[in-house]
């Protein structure tokens, strides 16, 4: 006893700890420490183990003094007295190793021990701890297990609803497949032609600009030649007034003046005619321009086009992220649900066991109680032949009461006497343990003066 796994509680603790958790009612109330110490009560340390067994495996106390009706069983009034304390005995027989308790004998039930009694009590105490923190990390496993199966409903739910999304945004109804056929010929059609029209305007660009410079040279030349048309308009008044000309001179310089104006015309025509088409240039280009606008404004709708395709695209790639992840979910939560579902067939498995078990003790009892009944019509049948009989046996019994009455009484006798020796042989032992112990600091103290002596 001496080298328990478990701690051995004092006698208030155990009181507090049975009252509160294994006894009801009025044996509660009743249940004090003095039923415990000095001498434990064998009637009190009775009902608490089957207080105790009706707590844990559902058998009512009740069921303990119940004689089973057997034919060769001869007065069976006589067995239900010792049936009850055989029937604790067997059953804590059974339940004791559970709590690391393999020394209990029918002496505990009987006449028990307060050592003894503390520690089975003890152990029973560390059992039922046990057993409750037990309970309560399975209820906690069970709500969690509950919580990850609504969780792992919702994921479902979540997976089915984003991939139903997916497949409403990647797939076109074909209600609106021809058109979207038409508006990607139509926008590989603009492509083309902007190209097209891109080129030729870089092309009259670049006219326009030779064109210009062009222009500009010759309105330079022109505001020269009018500058020099001018000057020498000045040169010829000064000549005119300072020299008298010839008139042969003057018509040579007239007629190359004529030339000079007529080529001076021809150039002008050729600019204005230039400036004419130019001028035409110009209004193609602004044309082409408005066409270009347009273009551009069709582009732009293209580009507001493509930009919602592309946040569609990207809102896809976000859903297929989010359906990865869950899927990455759903995998963890299956590899739990799989860790879970072996627990449970585990679990399963030794529940079926049990109930196969229990279903084979209700088949076995159901039989013994049929045999039970025949046995009982048939005493009842021979109990009409036996009633002259029993009236015959009924003074023996007297007798046999009168007689086991007197046995009970040497009994009681003897184990008084008995107890009362037990009793002496232990205050003995207990004096000749402490002489001992008394002889052996003396042999020390003489053992560390010679020591000291040496």
């Amino acid at each position: 006893m001496s080298e328990n796994t478990f701690p051995v509680y004092t006698a208030d603790a155990i009181v507090n700890f049975y009252r509160t958790e294994v006894l009801t009612g009025q044996e509660a109330k009743h249940f004090n420490k003095t039923d415990l110490t000095p001498a434990p009560k064998p009637e009190t340390v009775q009902t608490l183990y089957m207080r105790v067994l009706h707590l844990l495996y559902r058998f009512r106390p009740e069921c303990h003094s119940m004689v089973p009706m057997l034919e060769n069983i001869q007065h069976p009034a006589y067995h239900e007295g010792a049936t009850a304390i055989m029937s604790v005995y067997m059953r804590m027989r059974q339940f004791l190793p559970m709590c690391l308790v393999y020394d209990f004998s029918l002496n505990d039930l009987l006449a028990p021990k307060k050592q003894k009694t503390l520690t089975v009590l003890s152990a029973i105490m560390n059992f039922l701890h046990f057993r409750q923190q037990r309970r309560a990390v399975i209820l906690e496993k069970q709500a969690k297990f509950r919580a990850d199966m609504d969780r792992l409903q919702a994921y479902t739910k979540g997976n089915l609803e984003a991939e139903r999304k997916i497949e409403m945004l990647t797939t076109i109804p074909p209600e609106q497949q021809a058109e979207a056929d038409e508006l990607a010929a139509a926008l590989s059609e603009l492509q083309t032609n902007t190209m097209h029209e891109y080129q030729e305007v870089n092309a009259k660009n670049d006219s326009l600009a030779e064109w210009k410079t062009k222009i500009a040279e010759k309105t330079q030349k022109l505001a020269q030649v009018k500058v020099d048309v001018s000057n020498l308009k000045e040169d010829i008044g000064k000549l005119k007034s300072q020299i008298v000309e010839s008139p042969e001179e003057l018509k040579s310089q007239m007629e190359k003046m004529r030339e000079n104006v007529k080529s001076i015309k021809n150039s002008i025509k050729e600019t204005d005619e230039r400036g004419v088409e130019l001028q035409s240039m110009v209004q193609s280009v602004t044309h082409t321009d408005t066409e270009i606008q347009q273009m551009y404004s069709l582009l732009q709708d293209l580009e507001s086009s493509m930009n919602k395709t592309k946040q569609r695209q990207e809102e896809h790639q976000e859903l297929t992220a989010q359906y990865e992840k869950k899927q990455k979910e759903l995998k963890n939560l299956c590899i739990e649900e799989g860790q879970l579902k072996r627990a449970l067939g585990l679990k399963l498995d030794k529940e079926s066991k049990q109930n196969i078990r229990r279903q084979k003790r209700r088949e076995i009892k159901e039989h013994h109680v049929q045999d039970v009944l025949g046995q009982c019509n048939q005493i009842h049948q021979k109990r009409e032949d036996m009633v002259d009989k029993i009236q015959e046996i009924s003074g023996e019994s007297q007798q046999l009461k009168a007689k086991i009455q007197s046995l009970r009484d040497v009994c009681s006798k003897e184990t008084k006497k008995a107890q009362a020796l037990f009793d002496t042989l232990s205050t003995s032992v207990e004096e000749l343990h402490r002489r001992i112990e008394m002889h052996v600091v003396d042999l020390k103290l003489d053992i560390t003066k010679m020591s000291a002596n040496f």
